[in-house]
């Protein structure tokens, strides 16, 4: 049977679907390629609403218009849980995947609403050295509910998958705030912790960060965080499905080097933005079974 008859979806909304992601550039849609086609498509329509999220959350726009544009989804996924808009015509094709993805793999409501509270944080305040408590809301909401979502698309609901989606979640998303403080300093952003900053004594500015003499400890020190997550999901992914953990594995794998190159290239020159090389990429894809 094709993902289409599966999910019980037109085979047009899936193709739709997977065009936002495959036309997105990233190496989420070939990491997909590991898991079957109904659950794959599944992972693409949850990184399609991801991605429509997070753009209303980051692109040009009022503050009014971007609460508007992420209570509109609000609504959404509180019609696609009530059952109130099955077949609705105003749907769109990624509506429509993830109506049919909650139903096969009992993805929870929560997680959705959780993402768009992230994105809200992004939305309505411009984040400058959050405290530890703070940033490990907004990484749980941006990072470990997608998690949650995706472990129960790959084929595992446990609780320990759940343990994998929270620890795996942060180590990703810290991964991503190493590699891009400059990037975010020029949009007025830190997402450092202010905790570790006020050690350093690092005042919580964006340029002063970018120049402050203590910037590398503080990232060091964070980047010790974020490794301690990625041992912690590890551990956590020996006890769930070794097959549904395929994709979990080949993102952590990837994630955890991508903090080794930029550990190793320091934070110096932050107009360098590490990336893996192509080989290493295909390493990782072979080791983790794409091929």
């Amino acid at each position: 049977m094709t993902a289409a008859d599966i999910l019980g979806v037109e085979a047009a909304d899936l193709a739709a679907v997977e065009a936002i992601v495959r036309n997105a550039g990233t190496s989420f849609y070939r990491g997909m390629r590991v898991l079957p086609s109904d659950r794959r498509h599944a992972m693409y329509a949850i990184y399609a609403f991801c991605r429509i999220v997070d753009d209303i959350a980051d692109e040009e726009g009022s503050l009014e218009e971007k609460r508007r544009g992420l209570s509109a989804w609000r609504e959404n996924i509180a019609r696609l849980y009530a059952g109130k808009a099955e077949g609705d015509a105003t749907w769109d094709p990624v509506t429509r995947v993830l109506a049919a993805a909650i139903r096969r793999f009992q993805l929870r409501e929560a997680d959705f609403l959780a993402v768009i509270d992230g994105m809200q944080m992004d939305a309505e305040t411009v984040i400058v050295a959050p405290s530890m408590a703070e940033l490990d809301l907004y990484c749980d909401r941006v990072a470990s509910a997608v998690g949650r979502l995706s472990v129960r698309a790959f084929g595992d609901s446990s609780d320990m998958a759940d343990k994998v989606a929270h620890a795996l979640g942060r180590a990703l998303q810290l991964t991503n705030i190493l590699r891009d403080i400059k990037e975010d300093a020029d949009r007025g952003r830190v997402y450092l912790p202010r905790e570790y900053l006020d050690d350093a004594r690092i005042p919580a500015d964006p340029r002063a960060v970018l120049t402050a003499p203590g910037l590398p400890a503080v990232c060091h020190r964070l980047a010790r965080l974020a490794h301690g997550y990625f041992d912690e999901a590890k551990h956590a992914m020996s006890a769930c499905d070794a097959r549904a953990m395929k994709p979990a594995r080949l993102m952590g794998a990837t994630y955890d080097a991508i903090l080794s190159e930029v550990e190793r290239y320091g934070w110096r020159d932050l107009d360098h933005r590490v990336s893996l090389p192509v080989w290493k990429k295909l390493y990782l894809l072979c080791r983790y079974g794409l091929f």
